[in-house]
């Protein structure tokens, strides 16, 4: 594929025709219309509908344009570095969270991000499905506890502990044999959370299966953070997000979850050019210790 009449095609696609494409760039527009239809031929597929003053992209023009424009892009500002011989980051970041880590955490981190590279002008989305990062446009997203994939790589920059928590006023099983004889405990649990009649703890080195009863589902960690406090039931989560709890009080730790753990992983597209603000923010993500961690 000829780059240069791809660069073309993208130009026409980004400003809506051949002219204003051509007012845009100062580019001959007789030049980018000879560009496209090479493209067209060596692709052996229409990308444009001509016809009279109207310009529409076929449905071939608007997935290759989609799955095209940032490459480009991000070739060019790589160019730019070079050309300018330097590596200072610059131009938009999109990001996307998961919505707890995003209301806790990424205020914080996106400021202080900001404030080191003036020149990013980072956007934070929260949610938490899995965004198509190629598709939608991201630059990098928070993902936790990511499933291997090929097209993604990344680095984890949190590890945290699962606990069993409750309000002190929620009765506790204090020993194996209580666990096993006591009635189930009222549980808060998420809106995926399996269908299970039982939580396994370990506190110190006594381990023990604890019988559970959902009463309350919820469909985010800090609601379901929030219903424990009220003494409705126990619940699992991160240590992260109740460590204050714990320390003040209003929450206890029954025991940790063994063999369990949250992890939490910055990822970029591996079919991208890693640009220097996507690598900046990176490397200060897993330095930033977002939940205080370290010594």
């Amino acid at each position: 594929m000829d780059m240069m009449a791809l660069a073309s095609f993208n130009l026409v696609a980004m400003h809506g025709g051949f002219g204003r494409a051509s007012r845009a760039t100062g580019r001959p527009k007789a030049t980018m219309s000879r560009h496209v239809a090479e493209l067209e031929e060596q692709l052996d597929v229409r990308l444009i509908e001509r016809s009279g003053r109207t310009f529409k992209l076929t449905e071939a023009g608007a997935a290759l344009h989609a799955r095209t424009e940032g490459l480009l892009l991000e070739i060019a500002e790589v160019g730019r570095e070079l050309s300018e011989g330097q590596r200072c980051p610059r131009g938009r970041l999109r990001i996307s969270s998961p919505v707890t880590f995003g209301q806790t955490k990424m205020g914080r981190i996106a400021a202080e991000f900001s404030r080191r590279y003036p020149d990013v002008q980072v956007e934070v989305t929260i949610e938490d499905r899995l965004v198509d990062m190629i598709e939608e446009g991201y630059d990098a997203v928070i993902r936790v506890n990511p499933k291997p994939n090929h097209d993604f790589v990344g680095r984890c920059f949190h590890r945290d502990e699962l606990l069993v928590i409750a309000a002190p006023t929620l009765g506790r099983p204090s020993s194996v044999t209580e666990a096993e004889a006591s009635a189930p405990v009222p549980a808060i649990v998420g809106l995926a959370a399996p269908e299970i009649d039982h939580w396994t703890m370990r506190d110190g080195d006594c381990e023990m299966r604890l019988s559970r009863k959902a009463v309350l589902r919820l469909p985010t960690p800090l609601m379901v953070r929030d219903a424990a406090l009220t003494g409705i039931g126990a619940a699992i989560l991160a240590r992260g997000i109740v460590s204050d709890d714990i320390a003040s009080g209003r929450l206890v730790c029954w025991g940790v979850v063994p063999d369990s753990s949250v992890a939490l992983w910055v990822m970029h597209t591996s079919r991208r050019l890693v640009s220097s603000k996507v690598s900046a923010f990176v490397q200060f993500i897993c330095d930033a210790d977002p939940y205080g961690t370290r010594d």
